[in-house]
């Protein structure tokens, strides 16, 4: 737990004095800090990519420029600029702040703290800003100890997470904060961000790399909008590329390659992202696009996520959204998850694959996903009327005496291969729960039902019998 005072940096204004945020002044820091840190932005002005949040005007600059700041949760992603936000509203208002990680504090942490920022309000008037990082972390008994103090106002609350804050903080505590969303940074913005690095002393001004702009886009793109690992990177080559005869060290896309590894995955099997990428992948089939279908599948796989979990979806939708309209896509997609069970990983990543593009290309209907619905909101009405005596079962004499069967008759001997006769209880007596859609063998069968509803439509007539309506 960190624990900075209200003039630990000497650089906090007092009463009247000036805004320091269009500074630019950095002070110096640790040689032996990562580039990530040194590099932290010193006013709101040097933030980069997040204007709609910080931006001139907006209503949180707003808050901070009049040090009115309110208890706030910041959800981003990794690197997007949380704790960087976190440390210049702490810098730029008089408020004393403390900071902790969710992962390594608890309840009795957070009672110390609470006990601190009282004291503290006791003797200065002031408030303490409490930073909160991986917030999400922290379980609803530890998220509900701050409540009293949030709604006192003895703290303001600042959680930073990476979890979607509807599922992961308490709904009391969600109440009493504002939620703002950080985006994810784009390439170009973390350009500018590794030109800064190069150019500043703080920074690896002093290793004279030198690096072309589409080799530094390049980078970017292999940081996953993350600028830490941006930051990372761009140090690591730093430190160990060769210095040329000119006394610079240049940098390509081969040593950025090698420096970088793979490009983060942003991924967490239990969170939004989790049902995120499940949901791209789903729509993406329904929606016939082959391409995107392959390209969420791998990207979850190489994720982590346990590819039979992705099968069990994929068999899902497979009669969901297909149906009858391919019978034979349930079959091929069974058929992938026992080749997977049968191969594993990597291998059996292939066997996932080519049922993807099966099921993306395949002919679509939810004609019995929706026939079950149908079917399920007749019996939650209480629809739920006895079996036809004709189709029940009529194994014992004294059921045969009751009517059990009576007037059932055989479809099979007829040549019509089948009768007229009802199968459903007289008050869902012409119900019609499965409607084919015209596509692919669906077609064929919706044609099908018609032929059978005009050969019974015949029976009847025959038989002299009219169809209760």
């Amino acid at each position: 737990m960190d624990l900075f005072g209200s003039d630990s940096d000497g650089a906090r204004p007092g009463p009247g004095s000036p805004s320091p945020l269009g500074a630019t002044h950095r002070a110096p820091r640790r040689d032996t800090a990562p580039l990530a840190e040194r590099m932290r932005p010193e006013s709101l002005d040097e933030i980069v990519g997040q204007e709609d949040r910080i931006g001139p005007g907006r209503p949180l600059r707003e808050a901070i420029e009049r040090d009115q700041v309110h208890s706030m949760i910041l959800w981003g992603p990794p690197g997007s600029g949380k704790t960087t936000l976190a440390r210049l509203v702490a810098r730029l208002t008089r408020s004393q702040f403390i900071q902790f990680s969710a992962v390594l504090s608890g309840i009795r942490e957070i009672k110390d703290v609470m006990r601190a920022a009282e004291e503290y309000r006791r003797a200065t008037g002031r408030r303490t800003l409490l930073f909160v990082d991986e917030i999400h972390r922290f379980n609803r008994a530890q998220q509900d100890a701050f409540l009293p103090y949030v709604e006192s106002g003895t703290i303001v609350l600042i959680g930073a997470t990476t979890e979607n804050p509807s599922f992961e903080v308490n709904a009391a505590l969600l109440s009493r904060c504002a939620v703002y969303t950080l985006r994810r940074l784009e390439d170009a913005e973390i350009v500018v961000l590794l030109k800064r690095a190069l150019g500043s002393p703080q920074g690896v001004a002093a290793r004279r790399v030198a690096a072309g702009d589409d080799d530094l886009l390049y980078l970017a793109s292999l940081s996953g909008g993350d600028a830490r690992r941006a930051f990372n990177i761009l140090e690591l080559l730093a430190m160990t590329a060769p210095e040329a005869a000119a006394g610079t060290r240049p940098i390509d896309r081969a040593a950025i390659a090698r420096a970088a590894q793979r490009a983060p995955l942003l991924y967490d099997k239990a969170g939004e992202e989790h049902y995120n990428l499940i949901s791209a992948l789903h729509k993406s089939l329904r929606n016939s696009d082959a391409d995107a279908a392959v390209y969420w599948l791998l990207r979850m796989l190489e994720s982590g996520e346990d590819p039979l979990y992705v099968a069990r979806r994929m068999v899902r939708f497979a009669s969901e959204d297909i149906g009858n309209a391919d019978p034979q896509a349930l079959g091929v997609t069974l058929a992938a998850r026992d080749a997977f069970d049968f191969l594993g990983m990597p291998e059996g990543a292939l066997a996932l694959a080519q049922a993807a593009v099966y099921l993306a290309l395949a002919p679509k209907s939810n004609a019995v996903y929706v026939a079950c619905g149908r079917v399920q909101e007749d019996l939650k009405a209480g629809l739920t009327d006895p079996v036809p005596l004709a189709i029940r079962n009529a194994p014992t004499a004294l059921m045969k005496n009751m009517g059990y069967g009576k007037d059932y008759r055989y479809a099979h001997d007829f040549e019509e291969g089948t009768t007229d006769l009802e199968c459903l209880p007289d008050r869902l007596r012409g119900r019609r729960y499965y409607e084919p859609k015209p596509a692919g063998c669906e077609k064929n069968l919706g044609e099908r039902m018609k032929e059978i509803e005009e050969t019974k439509r015949r029976m009847r007539e025959r038989r002299g019998v009219r169809r209760s309506p």
